[in-house]
């Protein structure tokens, strides 16, 4: 079991950030789902497991969103005055700003380079091309576009495969699960954004059927975190600024203020950016946070904006608000009827459905990559395999299609491409396939009729369905938004056609244009399965407010039709990967179970005052990993239940150890500097573990108090607590530990984000999850 979830965990490195996972054996007397000892492990473990997704991962972590209100912070919370806390609340402001400024920057990096990039490359192909094709020999021309391509995606492989693992794919799955309060290894790290920028601008560029925008999300929560935090633990700079944010409720919260970011550089849709890190991701809200974030998005469309009006020659023209932009949709052109909206919910009920066989194509997709692509050079390999062969197929459509179109002065394709159509006309495919993905949307949108027959456009929705499919979930950093909306506009624009050659009167309200833009969110939107936020996106993208009841109606439609058959694409991914992720609510049907029959039993509590000899022992042993302690009045020698005074993290006590703050050495040094929050924060994030603090065996033998340092009032619940109660309590709050007590408030047990994750609701009625050893 061990070697499963270290071939599925989305960094494939050992964690060095020491994240352990709460240990949690499964109490509801089933042996088989008894989580395996190391020895037991070792001796029937076979060569290759099958991946079995009935398993939650123990080596992930929670995140502390709840402020441990212990002496130490209360007395800093007292000590502060009213300015202070102004001060604080204007450093979160600035914060929020800084990080809507660089994620802005970042984009505007990111598209500038891509453009250039990829107009060298499509130049030198097209000459050659137009060389070729009088003298004959298109098959350099085409050695040439696979080579070019190659090359730029095995660069980005590489640094994906060999230097940060958990650059690849979007990210948006990760962020997903950052903000609802798992620790991902490694996921915020200045590593991981350099990595993920310099991936994403090689796979676009290297014509994968991949967009630039997923990945702009976690660019922008990697900002965040790191400006928060104000300081590099990567660099070991530390700045001395931002020193209050030192902690997981802080730095939660700018992570999903960078996300929003993030969206709003990609879509040019700052409500749009709120909205998608309130649906997606924070189980906590508050008021201020939204305005802070709204602020972070607005800042990050602004700077987009004004650094690319700056480099199109037009300073202050700020007609470019996202790295996608879908153009002006006309009010007159894009008028609907009544009569038209069944019209529009039956292609989101088609969206759903081809959505749900995507998702379906990739599952499996990625359970192939899981059990046999695991090696980096193998990973890097597929990722020039598949570049390779969009190429070639891009190549062979453009040149059996006898699409001619003339090329009038209103046509605006960036490299046109003749081949074999007369003078004064380009080859429809080549409009599609020879391009970046954005231009060939914006293409699909707005291109007046007639432009593209549709053999093209249904040839080109098939090929470029399956591309998209294979090349989601390779070793590059790629987001799934742009193929989604290529390939529902391609498929939308058919609809269009096809309407309009089949009813009478069609050709004036059968607009291809507006049946691009539904069809693009219909099929999004059952990849995808975001409702809400998505309708904003769109709506923002477009310009236009006049579609904003189809397109929700054809989210709505593709999400209900597309979650009767499959999940979404990123819960499925998250799921592969055994994270026990919390959804909003508790299974429907598990109101029988109580926090007892939940809880972890196996609880180790800590006396008020401890030998130092103890705690190096508890947190030394392996087989645990315990990473929250109850600390009660007196642990008595038969293990009968004792009274609750507090709790107390992992992470405290190796702070603690490493100061060597014992009782002993306190009374003998009256001169030695008082413990203050400030070594707790400067010892986040990277705890250092156990095995490189150095205690003597005369130290073992002092005593250590933690009266002070202790949680002395964490949450509790009766043991007869309800599971959706306690799901309640424990999600809305964003705990890591929910203490379980009896009538005279002594421990009995220990409720971790796992035990909650454990239960879900499957075919069968209720499925409890084994928990995988790591």
């Amino acid at each position: 079991m061990a070697n499963i979830t270290k071939k599925v965990s989305w960094s494939s490195r050992g964690d060095e950030s020491g994240a352990a996972g709460e240990e949690t054996p499964l109490l509801n007397g089933s042996e088989q789902s008894r989580p395996l000892t190391q020895q037991e492990s070792a001796r029937g473990r076979p060569k290759e497991i099958p991946h079995n997704e009935k398993l939650l991962s123990l080596k992930y972590e929670s995140l502390d969103y709840d402020n441990n209100e212990n002496q130490l912070f209360l007395e800093e919370e007292r000590r502060m005055s009213f300015m202070a806390f102004r001060c604080v609340e204007i450093s979160r402001w600035v914060i929020c700003g800084l990080i809507g400024l660089l994620t802005g920057l970042i984009a505007c990096f990111i598209d500038i380079v891509v453009e250039q990039l990829a107009e060298i490359k499509y130049k030198v192909i097209k000459e050659n091309i137009v060389k070729f094709t009088e003298a004959g020999g298109l098959s350099i021309s085409l050695i040439l576009w696979v080579v070019l391509n190659s090359v730029f995606v095995m660069l980005g492989a590489i640094m994906v495969a060999f230097f940060e693992p958990i650059a690849a794919g979007s990210g948006i799955p990760q962020i997903k699960c950052y903000l609802n309060g798992v620790k991902i290894p490694r996921v915020v790290r200045l590593k991981t954004l350099l990595v993920k920028v310099f991936g994403v601008i090689c796979s676009v560029v290297g014509g994968l059927a991949v967009g630039k925008e997923g990945p702009m999300i976690h660019s922008g929560a990697v900002v965040a975190a790191g400006i928060s935090q104000g300081r590099s633990t990567s660099l070991k700079r530390d700045f001395k600024i931002f020193e209050y944010f030192r902690r997981d409720t802080e730095k939660r919260d700018f992570v999903s203020a960078g996300a929003a970011a993030g969206v709003s550089a990609a879509f040019g849709a700052p409500v749009g950016g709120v909205l998608f890190s309130l649906e997606e991701g924070a189980s906590f809200w508050n008021q201020m946070l939204t305005w802070r974030i709204f602020f972070a998005s607005m800042i990050s469309t602004f700077t987009l904006n004004f650094i690319l009006s700056i480099y199109h020659n037009k300073p202050g023209d700020l007609s470019n608000p996202g790295l996608i932009n879908f153009g002006r949709f006309e009010s007159e052109v894009m008028e609907y009827n009544l009569y038209e909206i069944p019209l529009f919910m039956a292609m989101g009920a088609l969206g759903g459905m081809l959505g749900a066989l995507f998702n379906f194509l990739n599952y499996w997709l990625t359970i192939f990559r899981i059990r046999y692509v695991h090696r980096p050079c193998l990973q890097v390999m597929e990722a020039m395999l598949v570049a390779a062969v969009t190429a070639t197929v891009a190549f062979i459509m453009i040149y059996f299609s006898t699409d001619c179109q003339p090329l009038g002065p209103d046509q605006n394709e960036e490299y046109p491409l003749q081949l074999f159509c007369a003078d004064g006309e380009y080859n429809s495919m080549a409009t599609a396939f020879f391009n970046t993905p954005e231009r060939s949307v914006r293409s699909l949108l707005h291109n007046p009729r007639g432009t593209y027959n549709a053999l093209t456009l249904g040839l080109f929705t098939l090929t470029y369905f399956f591309l998209a499919c294979w090349t989601y979930g390779l070793s590059v950093s790629a987001g799934v938004f742009i193929p989604s909306l290529l390939i529902g506009a391609a498929w939308g624009r058919l609809c269009g056609i096809l309407l309009a050659s089949t009813t009478t009167g069609g050709s004036t309200w059968a607009d291809p244009g507006k049946y691009a833009l539904i069809g693009a969110a219909a099929q999004l939107g059952g990849i995808v399965r975001m409702t809400l936020s998505l309708t904003v996106i769109m709506v923002e993208a477009t310009g236009n407010v006049t579609y904003g009841l189809p397109i929700m109606l054809v989210l709505m439609t593709a999400k209900i039709v597309g979650d009767y058959f499959q999940e979404g694409l990123y819960d499925i991914h998250i799921k592969l990967q055994s994270v026990p992720f919390l959804h909003w609510e508790a299974p429907a049907t598990s109101h029988w179970l109580t926090a007892r029959e939940v809880m972890s039993s196996q609880v180790t509590c800590l006396n008020r005052i401890e030998k130092v000899g103890t705690i190096v022992d508890i947190l030394s042993n392996t087989s645990t990993n315990h990473n929250g302690f109850p600390v009660v009045a007196q642990v008595s020698a038969d293990d009968e239940p004792a009274k609750l005074c507090g709790l107390i993290l992992r992470s405290q006590l190796i702070v603690l150890l490493k100061h060597k703050v014992f009782v002993e050495l306190a009374r003998s040094r009256l001169s030695q500097r008082k413990l203050q929050l400030k070594d707790f924060r400067d010892a986040y994030p990277r705890f250092p573990p156990i095995q490189s603090i150095h205690v003597s065996q005369d130290e073992r033998e002092c005593m250590m108090d933690l009266t002070e340092f202790m949680n002395p009032t964490p949450y509790t619940v009766p043991q007869e607590t309800s599971l959706p109660r306690v799901f309640k309590l424990f999600r809305a709050l964003g705990l890591r530990h929910l203490v379980v007590v009896d009538d005279a408030n002594r421990v009995v047990g220990l409720v971790t984000r796992k035990d909650l994750a454990r239960y879900h609701l499957g075919k069968h009625g209720l499925e409890e999850l084994q928990l995988a050893q790591t």
